[in-house]
């Protein structure tokens, strides 16, 4: 594990800061109702570092679970959904208690210091100094008067600035760099059987967590063994169904949620056969380095998803050109110091969980809104990024896998449908390969696929398809069975976007854990022009909910994949265990025709030939938008990829037109 001293200049200002903290308690220079906050503040940061301090002394090795959990639970206790209405990190709380101006501002302060947590588990002093550093700033502007929003605003501006540089580089050193061994060593060094070392993270430990870990240690090693080897080994078919070279990789990524330390205990022991080393680095801690709604890095069960989607926009308080042309500096600099690990990164190795109660989010008005240029900006960061990556980690020899498993939120036959998707996920690839065969024979004979639903369904949507050149060696789809995309079942190609057009519907559908009610997008030419859900009475809420979460603050995106799943065994399974409803997109994808907004699926790797098992050449791995690569990168991508999926019980035909 990488751990950093803190400079003598650096040793002095904590002990300072924590004398300060020590004395906020007994003060009354501050009046009510902001002297509840900040004491309240000041003795969570203090109780941060006397748990830093007893966890590097091992003074909690001795402790019961049953004090560990005590004691996990008093650390997130106030963000859980029944204490959240009197939690500071509540947006329309403290919009109510401190004022529109203010309170959404000490609500990211709030938001922000929650990072100590973690922080003090991973004895991060740095990262605790420059948080208590910016509380003591806040907190003394209170003590000489009343501050206005302008100044909360600025200090906290300045604050994710000025130490940008830092915050990006450290992220990406721990995503890339085997010494961040933190995780890793928890899961290789912990005795796995006692389930005690669930609370060495410093994460939010729910019932997940402990009767995932409970059920995995119920199994013998060589199950486990094999349900990892399935995981580790679409990995490796990946670069082989790519012509990749694996050989000269150093150190995959592992990404997973708590409670399947067994699993990816395997999972590093068999990377390690392959010749790779295994980094494992936690989800950001810091504003800053919290780029997305989706949590990348090892994860447990979050206290609150409505805390999280209520912070999910708290960049609009520093978010402006300044700030993202120096974090994209910022990034350029990491990535140049790391520039040997960076282009030995093979990719990224991924589990994720599903079965927890699907999520509808409260939309607020008290929380911090993007503006338009912000939003623009935003765009821009994430684009730039991608370049920046993509000159370091070679996309063209870089692959992945991802693949599920429930967790024992999804009900009382947890345990036939945790072995159901170990049937799911090992299911024979030859003859899915066959089935999408002849798919694939009919679909490259037609010049667009009609799609219909039926019902209550109105999806009557029309996708062109790219043109063959010479049938006897091109194909137009990809047969794609389980590698780097576990469970098999599905064909998928890139739509030419002239002439691509209609009504998409789906009367409900589940997407990166957020639930869309009777969503509706109207795409022309390929290009999304109008959307709406159900979910809020208020339509225009629900235009900016799928502005947010499937358009990604872009004015529109192109249908960057159409796709039909061909997996009936999971939807047979889906129907008989009721469970339609939370699957995630990966087995959801495989259980009908669906529709990709963003890039296409060989986003940045166009140029690498890639064929299918029948020899015949894929040819359709751009449309319109990719193509513009070429001239100007900044117009051919945007960087996100969100499948939309119709149920077979939603889906009335799908017809393959032909020329004549």
């Amino acid at each position: 594990m990488i751990t950093e001293l803190l400079t003598t200049e650096e040793e002095e200002r904590y002990a300072l800061a924590c004398a300060r903290l020590a004395q906020i308690p007994s003060e009354s220079v501050v009046q009510e109702p902001h002297r509840s906050f900040f004491v309240h503040e000041a003795l969570f940061l203090l109780r941060a570092e006397d748990l830093r301090q007893a966890l590097e002394l091992d003074a909690l090795e001795d402790s019961s679970i049953e004090e560990l959990e005590a004691q996990n639970r008093e650390l997130y206790e106030e963000l859980l959904p029944e204490n959240y209405g009197t939690c500071y990190g509540n947006p329309d709380r403290m919009v109510s208690v401190y004022g529109a101006q203010t309170g959404p501002l000490l609500c990211f302060l709030y938001a922000e210091l929650r990072g100590a947590i973690p922080f003090a588990y991973e004895n991060r002093q740095w990262d605790l100094l420059v948080l208590m550093e910016l509380f003591l700033e806040i907190y003394a502007m209170y003590a000489s008067g009343q501050p206005t929003e302008k100044q909360l605003r600025e200090t906290i501006y300045w604050y994710c600035v000025d130490y940008s540089a830092r915050f990006v580089d450290d992220r990406i050193r721990n995503t890339v760099d085997p010494a961040s061994s933190f995780a890793r060593d928890i899961v290789m060094q912990s005795d796995l059987s006692d389930l005690r070392y669930l609370y060495r993270y410093g994460e939010y430990i729910s019932d997940n967590e402990i009767k995932s870990a409970a059920y995995l240690n119920s199994l013998p090693e060589e199950e486990v063994a094999a349900i990892a080897r399935t995981w580790t080994e679409g990995f490796r078919l990946g670069f082989v169904v790519q012509n990749k070279p694996l050989h000269k990789k150093k150190a995959a990524s592992i990404l997973y949620n708590i409670g399947f330390e067994r699993v990816v205990r395997q999972a590093v022991l068999q990377l390690k056969e392959m010749g790779l080393e295994s980094v494992i680095f936690r989800a950001a801690s810091h504003a800053v380095n919290k780029r997305s709604k989706t949590r990348n890095g090892y994860i447990g069960t979050m206290p609150n998803p409505q805390f999280e989607y209520d912070h999910r926009n708290d960049a609009a308080f520093y978010l402006d050109e300044r700030f993202v042309t120096r974090c994209l500096q910022a990034m350029q600099t990491a990535y140049e110091k790391r520039c040997e690990e960076a282009a030995v990164f093979p990719g990224p190795v991924i589990m994720e969980v599903f079965g927890e109660k699907p999520f509808l989010p409260e939309a607020k008005d008290s929380v911090p809104k993007l503006s338009d240029e912000q939003k623009k900006e935003k765009v821009r960061w994430t684009n730039e990024s991608m370049q920046i990556i993509s000159r370091f980690v070679n996309l063209e020899e870089r692959s992945f896998t991802i693949i599920s498993y429930p967790v024992p939120e999804i009900g009382k036959r947890y345990e036939e449908i945790f072995h159901e998707t170990i049937r799911l996920n090992n299911l024979d690839n030859d003859r899915y390969r066959a089935i999408q065969q002849h798919l694939i024979d009919a679909l490259d004979r037609g010049v667009a696929v009609r799609v219909r639903g039926r019902g209550k369904n109105e999806t009557d949507l029309t996708v062109r398809l790219q043109g063959l050149e010479d049938p006897a060696k091109q194909t137009i789809f990809e047969n794609c069975v389980a590698d780097v995309n576990i469970p098999v079942g599905e064909v998928f190609t890139s739509p030419v976007l002239k002439g691509t057009g209609g009504p998409l519907h789906v009367c409900s559908v589940a997407l990166e854990g957020l639930r869309f009610e009777d969503l509706r997008l109207r795409i022309e030419d390929g290009m999304v022009t109008e959307y709406s859900c159900g979910n809020f009475d208020d339509p225009e809420k629900g235009r900016d909910f799928i502005l947010e979460n499937i358009l990604f603050h872009h004015d529109t995106l192109p249908m960057g994949e159409f796709a039909i799943g061909t997996n009936t065994t999971a939807y047979r399974a889906a129907h008989e265990f009721g469970i339609a409803d939370i699957l995630p997109i990966l087995i959801a994808e495989k259980m009908g025709p669906h529709i990709a907004f963003g890039d296409t699926c060989y986003s940045r790797q166009e140029d690498i030939r890639v064929y299918n098992p029948d020899g015949k050449e894929i040819i359709a791995k751009e449309n319109e938008r990719s193509a513009l690569r070429k001239t100007d990168p900044s117009e051919a991508y945007f960087d996100c990829h969100t499948d939309i999926t119709i149920p077979y019980e939603e889906l009335g035909s799908i017809h393959v037109l032909c020329a004549d």
